[in-house]
């Protein structure tokens, strides 16, 4: 009961990342919204949640998970009620970041739970991977729920239906998850609040291409870096940053992100606006890739329990890189059979590394500090995840210039083999 609560929490924040994305059109054409507040109706709530998750993370670490826990589901469904309820576009907007800030509470709350309450590193592994499965469930099934409920009932079905599972999630957070964190550390508030501002104008800048946004990141990072080195009690403590398997680990979540879902983009747009799949069919052709990265977590939790986390993410990202240059056959005249073996090998490699990544980060973190290691590592995958769909959407361009497209396919593969190569090398260095 404890780990179904758990993947609840998970589930609901990743379903939300891409359950709305079919519905925009019809929220345009419902509220009168145009496509930038369209667009912010997606990057409101990835932004938010990319920016907080460090410092939620820390919270967790001072306040007790279990409280972060049940006040980010209460503040995700509370914020899923004004979504469905929104009158305008602006309105809807302001919730979806409010949704976001429930998010980045309970996505590493929920991770530092599970990692104290099955303290053994095979208990731990296999809770990681149905963990690791029901995330990618979330992901798979976010488009084709979107447009099964849109279908149903309209584009306010899609933020009712977390109003009575929140519910049920905080009553169930109440009575089964156990009280972990209270170190008795003050909060970091200035390390918060700089952290905070470096991630959200990053992620900012690369999806908007906002050059005042980058300058606002690198000032605001380097305030972090000057906070952290002088506070007494540093939100992100340097034991962190000086274990090896901590952070390569979270260098390799990284670029698993930043390949993953910048390739989950392009092919999308290429079964959209290349082979003109409508979205409904381009989001059923794109389920033999999720449903390994799905399936695969479990297994990878006791593939990790049994050899270690070092293995896994060897074959994962061998595996992953391999598909990537199959994209070098794409063709003007080719079709989804072509693509089909990239995204089915993607969704293999990642099935296999997902779980062995973040069980190699929050293996690595010390004692006490299990809130703060989840937000780094849920940090790196977020942040990263937002560079690469703004990196291969600008690499691939208009999918409706078919050559030009299929020629950025080509650089998309080789960028992403390339990647994952240095992943490897980072991965064999760092991980024993």
């Amino acid at each position: 009961m404890l780990l179904l609560t758990l993947c609840a929490g998970m589930f609901l924040v990743q379903l939300d990342v891409t359950v709305v994305n079919v519905a925009l059109p019809t929220i345009g054409t419902q509220l009168h919204a145009g496509l930038p507040t369209q667009q912010w109706v997606v990057d409101g709530y990835a932004v938010v949640l990319a920016a907080l998750l460090l410092a939620g993370g820390a919270l967790g670490d001072v306040l007790g998970h279990r409280r972060i826990v049940v006040t980010g589901f209460a503040s995700f469904g509370l914020a899923s009620a004004g979504c469905a309820l929104a009158p305008t576009g602006v309105v809807l907007v302001g919730f979806r970041v409010l949704q976001g800030v429930g998010a980045a509470l309970l996505l590493p709350g929920t991770l530092a739970v599970l990692t104290h309450a099955y303290p053994g590193q095979r208990e731990q592994a296999r809770a990681l991977g149905i963990w690791a499965g029901v995330s990618a469930l979330a992901l798979a099934g976010g488009p084709v729920l979107g447009g099964a409920l849109l279908t149903a009932g309209g584009w306010r079905l899609l933020f009712w239906l977390n109003v009575p599972l929140t519910a049920l999630a905080v009553v169930a957070a109440l009575r089964i998850v156990p009280d972990s964190g209270r170190t008795g550390r003050r909060i970091d508030l200035a390390g918060a609040v700089s952290a905070a501002v470096c991630l959200a104008a990053l992620v900012f800048a690369v999806i908007e291409h906002a050059i005042a946004a980058g300058v606002l990141a690198v000032l605001a990072g380097a305030v972090f870096v000057v906070v952290e080195r002088r506070a007494a009690e540093p939100m992100l403590p340097p034991e962190l940053l000086r274990s090896p398997r901590f952070t390569g680990a979270n260098l390799v979540a990284g670029a698993m992100n930043f390949v993953g879902l910048g390739t989950i983009l392009v092919l999308t747009l290429y079964l959209q606006g290349v082979l003109g799949y409508p979205p409904f069919a381009a989001a059923v052709r794109l389920l033999p890739g999720f449903l390994p990265l799905s399936l695969l977590g479990p297994v990878a939790g006791r593939l990790t329990a049994r050899l270690g986390p070092r293995v896994p993410m060897l074959a994962g990202l061998a595996l992953g890189a391999v598909a990537l240059l199959n994209l070098l056959r794409v063709g003007q005249g080719t079709g989804y059979g072509t693509v089909l073996p990239t995204w089915l090998g993607l969704g293999l490699g990642m099935g296999l590394l997902t779980t062995a990544v973040v069980s190699a980060a929050v293996g690595g973190a010390p004692a006490g500090r299990a809130g703060v290691a989840s937000g780094v590592n849920n940090t790196a995958r977020q942040a990263f995840g937002a560079i690469g769909v703004a990196v291969f959407g600008t690499v691939a361009g208009e999918p409706a210039r078919h050559a030009a497209f299929v020629s950025g396919l080509h650089v998309v593969g080789v960028l992403g083999a390339a990647a994952w190569a240095v992943a490897i090398a980072i991965t064999a260095c760092t991980v024993r």
